[in-house]
């Protein structure tokens, strides 16, 4: 019998692609939506939802069921955390021994550098998983069951705590939490989810076994730094930008304007909640919100985006480079050439996939130009904001918007390891210098 024999990329790619089509076929079926969707809808809503994206072409809240909510659920919870740590507890479960392959395909779907310390690692993860989503279930039950009942309480809990922690940006509502912008509850609740979903679970790790500043790795120094900075700048951007726009804080409290600046600061680290009618807002606004997604959150977290310390690294390689100096070095470490030729190269795949993007939707869909960059790229960092365009694509659109999600979320890298052929260089050859610049 032929034997099918992929690499670790090419697993994963096959492995999302077998659970996206599942997910659409359960959501095909009559019980699944209220008035029945077609294939394409379907298979978009499956996508958005496996690669814990957030963008709908229908209603999720009115088009589908229960049944077909629990399914966006599942789906959600099974691409955020990793479809590999799902695997390993089922392996345990029934007594399989993990073998090198399996441990090679979750360090691939993980991120992580070394194989050592995986399944430990994939075990960890899906207990603070459902610890985090538990505990916030229950503060926003506090906020939901007084004003829906036990019922329509509990489950628009559940799912919320659910769609924020892995940053997928699903809600039931229409207007996603738009009715809450005051709450401070759920102002609270939900960004505190996908920032701790997005941060990266061996960051979060790290913070809980380290007991100073200096014990830490590089890694979680640098995403602590680096999201409390961004953070707060991207607050202070969005505050003094829409401050006066009639459409979006002018007419909130001084507290309201703080609670939405704050939440429309953090979300488009890719986690696609929004309280103010992101249509309305400033094109200045919607521009800097575009390179938020486009970096996006952590490695080895539910978010996506081409990584917050991808984004470093290339920074840091630039300063250094303006200073003349030969290595890269932050907080006592030097960073290596691979780890910059890394960042750099998922840099450039990220922006060809989302140019690329652009100019298919340019040419298939009746739309401003910054409208299809803002879809294009939150498709892409697998963030979930849009600005109204994504209901309204047609059926190339809606094809492009899938397979951009798709790459989003694996990586360009994963994609380019798959389908080319790694040659390393069997000699070394000759250097001579080229003009740039």
């Amino acid at each position: 019998m032929y034997k099918l024999d992929l690499n670790p990329p090419q697993m994963i790619i096959s492995i999302f692609i077998v659970l996206i089509l599942s997910g659409t076929l359960l959501l095909k079926l009559p019980f699944a939506s209220t008035e029945g969707i077609s294939f394409i809808d379907a298979l978009f809503t499956a996508t958005s939802a496996m690669t814990v994206t957030g963008l709908i072409v229908v209603d999720t809240g009115t088009a589908y069921t229960l049944f077909g909510q629990i399914v966006i659920l599942l789906l959600i919870q099974l691409g955020g955390l990793g479809i590999m740590t799902f695997a390993v507890l089922i392996y345990i479960a029934v007594g399989k021994k993990i073998g090198i392959k399996e441990r090679l395909l979750v360090k691939q779907a993980l991120n992580q550098s070394a194989i050592g310390g995986v399944v430990r690692l994939a075990k960890q993860l899906l207990v603070f998983s459902l610890i985090v989503e538990s505990i916030a279930v229950v503060f926003l039950a506090l906020k939901w069951i007084p004003e829906m009942g036990w019922g329509p309480g509990f489950y628009a809990s559940v799912f919320h705590s659910i769609s924020a922690f892995n940053n997928a940006g699903f809600s039931i509502w229409s207007d996603s939490l738009s009715a809450y912008v005051v709450s401070p509850i759920v102002n609270i609740v939900i960004t505190f989810l996908f920032i701790v979903g997005g941060i990266g679970f061996t960051v979060v790790f790290d913070m809980w076994k380290s007991k100073e500043f200096k014990q830490l790795s590089l890694q979680t120094k640098l995403m602590i730094a680096g999201t409390l900075a961004i953070n707060t700048f991207s607050f202070f951007m969005i505050f003094f930008l829409e401050y006066n726009n009639p459409n979006t804080l002018a007419d909130l409290s001084s507290l309201g304007k703080i609670q939405a600046a704050y939440f429309q600061a953090v979300t488009p680290r890719t986690a696609g909640f929004n309280t103010l009618d992101i249509g309305q807002m400033e094109e200045s606004s919607l521009f800097y919100i575009i390179t938020l997604m486009f970096v996006g959150g952590g490695s080895a977290s539910t978010a996506g985006g081409i990584k917050l310390t991808t984004a470093l690294a290339i920074l840091l390689a630039t300063l250094s480079f303006f200073k003349d100096k030969e290595h890269v070095v932050i907080y006592g470490r030097s960073i290596t050439s691979h780890v910059i030729n890394k960042a750099l190269a998922l840099a450039v795949g990220s922006l060809c996939v989302v140019v690329t993007t652009i100019f298919i939707l340019n040419l298939t869909e009746e739309a401003p130009f910054l409208t299809i960059m803002f879809e294009s790229v939150s498709a892409f960092g697998t963030v979930g904001l849009s600005m109204g365009l994504t209901g309204s694509l047609s059926v190339i659109g809606k094809i492009t918007i899938i397979l951009t999600m798709l790459i989003g979320k694996l990586g360009p890298l994963t994609f380019a390891f798959a389908f080319a052929k790694q040659t390393p260089d069997p000699v070394k050859y000759p250097s001579e210098e080229i003009l740039t610049g």
